[in-house]
């Protein structure tokens, strides 16, 4: 897979054990971290909770452990994408150039400040506030909100962000939006309800709590 990557102008750097891995992780200044569950010493779900203490790098996981609870485990630790054994190599190149377009598309010129309901966003350095307050968020979750927040007021479908994630509709039974917009509300938490609440049966709305389904 290293060399795979490198002809596709990829520089990459490899490690075989969980401690190792986190370790150069922590060291080094990567675009992207793909980090396997199955690993010797520290598994991925552990190295994957160690490493959200100190970075925001995204990150995908790979593994054989297909069932919806660990699918789950890796999006509740951080995880930004989830791609089961066995896939093929051209599957995960265009989930890393998915993941990276998302995460560098603020690189360019100088992008204008998101403001709705008390939260603020810089698309160029990625960075959220509440009222304020800065707010820790993983890269996935930076990309949800500022989509959610520049169409605040609106019903965003769930189609709507898969395809702007994942490049993809969404399937009936994923759970990684629902994961990922949990985790934001947490964050988001105010007295007067959540910011974002869920419109069953169609998606996501931005708003200051008015009642409804949360």
């Amino acid at each position: 897979m290293t060399d795979y990557f490198a002809q596709h102008g990829f520089r990459v750097e490899s490690a075989h054990d969980g401690r190792s891995g986190l370790a150069r992780s922590l060291e080094g200044n990567f675009d992207l971290i793909i980090l396997d569950v199955m690993l010797p010493v520290l598994d991925g779900f552990e190295v994957l909770r160690q490493l959200r203490k100190r970075l925001a790098t995204p990150v995908i996981m790979l593994t054989a452990r297909t069932a919806q609870p660990d699918r789950i485990a890796g999006l509740n630790a951080g995880a930004d994408d989830y791609l089961p054994k066995p896939f093929g190599p051209e599957e995960l190149l265009a989930r890393m150039r998915a993941v990276l377009r998302r995460t560098a598309k603020g690189e360019t010129a100088e992008p204008q400040m998101v403001e709705a309901g008390g939260v603020k966003l810089n698309p160029q350095t990625r960075e959220v506030w509440s009222h304020d307050q800065p707010v820790e968020v993983t890269s996935i979750e930076f990309d949800i909100l500022e989509i959610l927040a520049r169409a605040a007021g609106r019903t965003v479908s769930r189609d709507e962000l898969a395809a702007v994630l994942y490049q993809r509709r969404a399937t009936p039974y994923e759970r990684s939006l629902d994961v990922h917009i949990s985790h934001l509300r947490k964050k988001l938490e105010r007295e007067d309800g959540p910011l974002i609440r869920t419109i069953r049966g169609v998606g996501y709305l931005f708003a200051p709590a008015m009642g409804g389904d949360g």
